[in-house]
Formats: structure tokens, sequence, C-alpha cells
């Protein structure tokens, strides 16, 4: 396992969009151990493959410190439903935080690590959270989505940690 360099704003890298997992290999299975060691130094929530610099559909969340981080490959978001507004931030954006608008729960359709295609409902943080990585993804940082309508951000409640 090895440590990666996160990608910042402005590199062109993050506004490409990625290509599907065809294959798990032990290549991909080092990558998302990675992902996940450099999560954790980095104290985010979520990271995509594109932010340390590879352009695969691969995400990692842990909606809750200390919990488990789960990994999602190829993953598609089939339905979504609900809304709010809520302050994001972003590891490739240190710093910053801005209001996005996002779907309070989502369906969403995935690989595993073990190569099974399935689909799982997800609501609150890890929704948003998914949907902010799925994004990375297609090349679109959260920038690129701030909410311009006006919002009561008091019952926003503010994110610690970076997406």
């Amino acid at each position: 396992m090895a440590l990666r360099k996160v990608r910042t704003i402005g590199d062109p890298i993050l506004y490409k969009k990625s290509k599907d997992i065809k294959n798990i290999d032990e290549k991909l299975l080092s990558l998302i151990e990675d992902m996940k060691e450099t999560l954790i130094k980095e104290n985010g929530v979520g990271l995509s493959a594109v932010q340390v610099g590879v352009l695969k559909r691969v995400i990692v969340v842990q909606p809750e410190a200390d919990g488990e981080i789960k990994v999602y490959l190829n993953p598609t978001i089939v339905h979504e439903c609900g809304s709010s507004i809520m302050n994001e931030g972003c590891l490739s954006v240190p710093g910053e935080y801005g209001p996005v608008e996002r779907p309070e729960k989502i369906k969403l359709k995935y690989v595993d690590v073990d190569g099974n295609e399935l689909e799982k409902e997800i609501e609150g943080f890890e929704a948003r959270i998914c949907c902010h990585e799925i994004d990375h993804t297609n090349g679109i940082l959260y920038t690129m989505k701030l909410y311009e309508g006006e919002w009561d951000d008091e019952n926003d409640k503010e994110i610690d940690e970076e997406i």
C-alpha cells in the first residue's frame, strides 16, 4: 500500500471522464487499497480514482468516522429522489466550501470487488458523497454545480470532513 498524491483544482486530469473497469486484477486491488489509505490520511469521506491521477471508475466512501470504507466500481445512479442543499468541500479543492443541491436518496448500480453487479439504495450523507464522487468520474467538480439560489444555511450542518 502507498499514499497517492491528491490532484487539485486546475489539474487537467480532474476534468476528464473516467473509463469503466473491465477486469478486477491485482493492479486494481492495489489502487483501491492505496485510495483507502489516502482517504484516511487526508481525513476525507470520499475519493475517486481520478483524484489520484487514475482515469478509472472507482470510488471509495467512508460516511462515518472510523466506519467501513465502501468500494464502488463503475457506479451509476439509476434513480434519485428528494433533494437538499448543503455545503460541500473536496480534497481536490482544499479549504473551499460551497452549497450544492443533491438528491436525498439514490439507487446505485455498481460492481463490487468480487465482480458482482449489484444495486443498493443509499440515502443521506452517504448518497451525497456518492453523487459527489460519481461527478468526479465524469470530470465534474462540485465547484461547477454551486447552488446560486436563495437558501437558509442555518439548517445546513457544516461538513468538517472533505469529500
